[in-house]
């Protein structure tokens, strides 16, 4: 592999760092912004006939297109050069989010949130490569470190500062934002890195790239259109039975292949099983909390978008404290039960968020989202070096990046799960012979158009039938967290191994 860190000067590989974490901060701005926005837009294009599945598309189609290319973009980095692939990818995200700006229709907004999950895709894996050439050492430890609390805290300010500019200046602030961000990351960090590329790299798996991305996006298809059109319906089987045939092509094509992006073996290793559970217990406990609760506190508790916003900082701020904590924690307790640990304290929160329906007073929601919050950044700030210790250090690499793409792939199918689940959920509250497009309309946080679909309801019956949606739909998450929890205890049951230490979510080798 090339290697040029003797090359760059200090203050050169130092505003790399830079530009690589302020594009890091940008992923979850992305992710928490477009939830805040999502109203805003919905009100925005109802003259249009905005239906909610359409809306949901805001942040699904990035998260879609991010999750599934992730592996092709590292691969892609491998060949082509981090330098040249991460410069590309923040030039097609700076570009595509400018364009969010003037987007003319709902269809268009879509379309371009793809894109700017492709560009995101490059972007993360390219920089995190390009570190890894720059820094080497205690060096590299304390940049992935920094890089990890950037994307903390893009989690955490996502949603008050999104809430703010869209409350002062309107939805495509915050898409200017993000080109803002993505521009200074171009101009910091490019033009002082050094090329570098994998001499032994084949190039990008497409067979596997083509049939994992179908998978994924038949099922996030077919989840999101079963409210609408049902369960049994035609479309919605076909939809999800292409995904489970797509996903068998894809294990088929990854097991023939010489060096496949995915390495199946690695999932023999009951340790590396049980790491890929922390992910999907902080999916259900954290990450759609991210996008339901903006939505529920804007379109149902009539907050404006810069109250939701300070009242979400309650959930993410502790991701900038806790994984530190967890992380000097997990040299005296065992790095499986800590994570469970949290995992259960999450799942009390979730239950104590299921209690907080309409007229609750905000301390007592403010204490449910902190609960969760530090709940969750228990196993958060310890995943990211489990995932590389539980492996044979010549396998690290791989295993990196199969948990990233397990992480990220995971968010966009636990989005498109939990949306069904609440759509599901309103339409059983409601009377019967409501109708679906009034529930679907409620679920995605949208009372205006739920009232229109439904005008024999009042307001009040309709945020009842939410609330109590909601709080179903709370337990449920609460037992899937429970869930990972035991079976993390059940699956990383052995020590993490002496003189390997977890420090702010890496392994020290």
């Amino acid at each position: 592999m090339t290697d040029n860190r003797h090359a760059i000067p200090a203050r050169d590989a130092r505003l790399i760092l830079a530009a690589v974490c302020l594009a890091s901060i940008t992923l979850p701005l992305s992710f928490s912004g477009g939830a805040i926005a999502t109203p805003a837009i919905g009100r925005a294009f109802a003259v249009q006939g905005a239906d909610p599945a359409a809306l949901s598309w805001i942040t699904n189609a990035f998260m879609l297109s991010f999750g599934s290319l992730l592996m092709a973009a590292g691969a892609l980095a491998d060949v082509l050069g981090r330098r040249r692939v991460f410069s590309t990818g923040l030039m097609l995200y700076v570009l595509a989010s400018l364009a969010l700006c003037m987007a003319p229709s709902l269809l268009v907004i879509n379309l371009l949130r793809g894109v700017q999950g492709v560009a995101a895709a490059a972007t993360l894996a390219a920089g995190s490569a390009a570190l890894a050439q720059v820094f080497d050492g205690a060096a590299r430890v304390r940049a992935f470190s920094l890089l990890g609390t950037s994307f903390g805290l893009g989690l955490s300010l996502g949603p008050v500062l999104s809430g703010l500019l869209v409350q002062r200046f309107g939805w495509q602030a915050v898409f200017l934002c993000l080109a803002a961000f993505g521009l200074l990351a171009l101009l910091f960090g490019p033009p002082r890195m050094r090329e570098s590329r994998d001499p032994d790299a084949v190039g990008v798996d497409w067979s596997g790239t083509l049939s994992f991305s179908g998978a994924l996006g038949a099922l996030t298809f077919g989840l999101i259109g079963a409210p609408d059109r049902g369960w049994s319906h035609p479309l919605t089987l076909s939809l999800l039975i292409a995904s489970v045939l797509l996903l068998a092509i894809f294990i088929a094509v990854e097991l023939r292949t010489r060096r496949p992006m995915l390495d199946l073996t690695l999932f023999a290793n009951a340790r590396f099983v049980g790491v890929q559970l922390l992910p999907v217990g902080t999916c259900y406990c954290f990450v759609v909390l991210l996008i339901v609760l903006p939505l529920r506190f804007i379109g149902i508790d009539g907050m404006d978008e810069w109250h939701a916003g300070l009242l979400m900082l309650a959930l993410s701020t502790p991701m900038l404290l806790v994984p530190s904590l967890a992380a000097r924690l997990s040299r005296r307790v065992s790095p499986g039960r800590l994570s469970a640990a949290g995992l259960l304290v999450a799942a009390a929160g979730l239950c104590w968020l299921a209690q907080c329906g309409p007229g609750v007073s905000r301390w007592e929601l403010l204490a449910a989202l902190l609960v969760i919050g530090a709940g969750t950044g228990l196993p958060w700030g310890l995943m990211d070096g489990l995932s590389v210790s539980v492996v044979p250090k010549e396998r690290a690499g791989m295993a990196s990046g199969i948990f990233s793409t397990s992480r990220v792939a995971g968010e966009g199918v636990a989005l498109a799960v939990v949306s069904a689940m609440l759509v599901a959920l309103v339409q059983w509250a409601l009377p019967t012979g409501t109708g679906t497009l009034a529930a679907q309309y409620l679920g995605h946080g949208d009372l205006a158009q739920a009232l229109s679909a439904a005008p024999q309801l009042s307001a009040e019956s309709l945020r009842d039938a939410y609330a109590h949606a909601f709080a179903l739909l709370s337990y449920c998450l609460a037992g899937i967290t429970v869930a990972c929890a035991i079976l993390t205890v059940m699956l990383l049951r052995e020590e993490q191994p002496h003189g390997h230490p977890v420090i702010a979510g890496k392994a020290v080798e």
